[in-house]
């Protein structure tokens, strides 16, 4: 998949094969007895359908010239009845295909959307969202009219082709014949047509993921456009996406429309060949040929075309398919890089002393992002590091959740190395913040219980009442039941610190991990904070990223990062006496908690 490019065409990893559509079997299987009932009814149907040329036979060679009303009465009571028990049928067919087909996609939808949760950073990082959200929505929904309808629909009507031939058969060899001729050229176009357009169907969900790619970029940063007055110049990005998708879709489509057209030609060419012959063989006395053979047989002829077009219209749909059951299983195959190991076991309770062995870390193959990390954190001790932008400040804190895999080294948590235990186990006993203060759409309350779901209302407040949260959260409409939007576009982006923050303190995890977690808190409520901080972390291993140096003052240990290795390490006193790259760093920085009064109820103030 293009690397976050919105106008990079995606290049699949694999060729497709028909072992996917063995795969896509796998998903029809559990359902396949309401596809046998469906399949028999919709036989049934069409063998009933198979008797109104022979019955309208019936009354043309013999009941009409007989002046038999009674006989013609009779039998088109009995033809209404069969057209009757088609259309219940016919609805029921509806009724259970249309509940199998959403079924099977929900469970295509379900298994990529699980498979997504359990893909590390690094799969995002590399990818545009837009390109991951159209291969669980718009190309699942694609298969949808294939699975409801099409595959019932082709094998019901390769029954009722067959039935077809056989009555025809049965009614005249000569005419038969003469209308089985035109499948041979319909198979010439078939043939011609498919290679091209699978790939122009492909070609079309490339621009269409381009297209979805660049709109959820696009709504993501729509405060960054309206800022800098960038609507023109992103509608005409927007436009040429679109028209390129537009362009790709009507290419595909030609193909498909290729095949009707001919069907049709083939269809009439074939029924004009057979009125003119049967005709002149009917002037010729030629034996078994009568007025009501040729019009039974004529009415045969749009019933076997009719069938071969829906297998033409699926073929289509296949293809079509195709294009998209490669992207959707090419990301379900995506390998799980970083996943528990066959012999894992679960994390025991953790006491808090972590450790890192000569840790080597790269984003990218020959380019490390750490090189030969060493140091261990005791049982509660809080770590706090520091360095410029890009150091690998973030990355250190990552690998100690593992987010990633390490290219060599080790970290143990406890002794245990963390490659030995199950993620889930040890993610749990975990809190993490990180520098995306990310709000999911519902109440505050539920937000912050994110962090444990068994926690009471009262153990939420407490939560928020120890970050000095609770005032603000008081102060709207309806407190903690306050609805708010995807990432909390309605709070300020400190209330967003806020709130995460008291979610992380409210999974109570031995090893906590701030990254940021202060940066869009302003000084003074900062102040206050500093408190609830020393309780949160009394008793825990922590670790703080904090370009804000004030707030890592008391910190056990200082590290201070650099060019992916660890330069300086100690506290705070200890860095400053060595007068290196940390006491550079403080003393460039304005000292905010000189300038505010001591004892000032800040929380109160709302000076958030």
């Amino acid at each position: 998949m293009a690397r976050n490019k919105y106008d990079i065409d995606e290049t699949l990893q694999s060729e497709f094969n028909f072992d996917q559509l063995k795969r896509l079997y796998s998903y029809i299987k559990p359902h396949r007895k309401e596809m046998y009932f469906t399949i028999l009814l919709m036989i049934i149907s069409s063998a009933l359908g198979m008797f109104t040329p022979i019955i309208l036979k019936t009354i043309i060679d013999n009941y009409i010239p007989n002046e038999n009303i009674r006989g013609i009465v009779i039998i088109s009571l009995i033809l209404m009845l069969l057209n009757l028990i088609i259309v219940v049928i016919l609805r029921l067919k509806i009724h259970i295909t249309t509940n199998l087909g959403q079924s099977i996609i929900h469970q295509i939808r379900s298994d990529i959307f699980n498979h997504l949760q359990e893909l590390p950073f690094s799969y995002y990082d590399d990818r545009p969202h837009g390109k991951i959200q159209v291969r669980v929505v718009n190309y699942v929904n694609s298969l949808s009219d294939l699975l409801s309808n099409g595959i019932i629909n082709t094998i019901t009507d390769l029954f009722s082709l067959i039935f077809i031939v056989i009555f025809m058969l049965s009614i005249n060899i000569r005419l038969t014949l003469v209308c089985l001729l035109g499948l041979p050229i319909l198979m010439a176009v078939i043939f011609f047509i498919k290679t091209k357009q699978r790939v122009a169907w492909q070609i079309s969900s490339n621009k269409s993921s381009n297209l979805n790619a660049y709109i959820a970029e696009s709504i993501n940063g729509i405060r960054v456009t309206q800022s800098f007055v960038r609507e023109e110049e992103n509608i005409k990005i927007f436009n040429s996406l679109s028209g390129k998708y537009s362009d790709a879709w009507m290419k595909a489509v030609k193909y498909n429309f290729l095949l009707w057209p001919a069907i049709d030609n083939i269809s009439m060419i074939t029924t004009a060949a057979i009125y003119i012959l049967g005709v002149s063989w009917i002037a010729g006395g030629a034996k078994g040929i009568t007025v009501g053979v040729l019009i039974a047989f004529t009415g045969y002829i749009g019933r076997f075309w009719a069938p071969v077009n829906t297998l033409a219209s699926f073929y289509n749909s296949l293809l079509t398919a195709v294009s998209y059951l490669e992207r959707i299983f090419e990301t379900i195959d995506e390998p799980v890089l970083v996943k528990d190991k066959e012999s894992a076991v679960e994390m025991p309770p953790i006491k808090g002393t972590v450790e890192f062995k000569d840790v080597v870390f790269s984003y990218e193959e020959g380019l490390p992002i750490l090189n030969g990390i060493s140091f261990t954190a005791h049982q509660g001790e809080s770590f706090a590091i520091v360095g410029p932008t890009g150091a690998g400040k973030t990355t250190i804190i990552n690998l100690i959740s593992r987010f990633y895999n390490l290219d060599s080294g080790q970290i143990l948590i406890d002794g245990i190395d963390i490659n030995d235990v199950t993620i889930k186990s040890l993610r749990k006993q975990m809190g993490v913040m990180l520098q995306d203060s990310f709000i999911f759409s519902g109440t505050i309350m539920d937000n912050i219980r994110y962090g444990n779901m068994e926690a009471t209302d009262e153990q939420v407040k407490e939560a928020a009442k120890t970050v000095c949260a609770h005032d603000f959260i008081m102060g709207l409409e309806k407190g903690y039941d306050t609805e708010v939007n995807e990432r909390g576009s309605r709070l300020s982006a400190g209330q967003r610190q806020l709130i995460s923050f008291a979610r992380a303190l409210l999974a109570d995890p031995k090893i906590l991990i701030l990254d940021e977690a202060t940066s869009s808190i302003d000084t003074e409520t900062e102040i206050l904070l500093q408190e609830g901080l020393l309780r949160l972390l009394k008793g825990r291993t922590s670790f703080i990223i904090a370009h804000r140096l004030s707030t890592i003052k008391n910190s056990n240990c200082i590290l201070y990062v650099d060019n992916g290795k660890i330069l300086e390490m100690g506290n705070h006193e200890e860095l400053m006496e060595m007068e290196g790259y940390y006491h550079k760093l403080f003393v460039s920085q304005y000292d905010f908690l000189n300038k505010v009064p001591e004892n000032q109820d800040l929380c109160q103030q709302g000076a958030f």
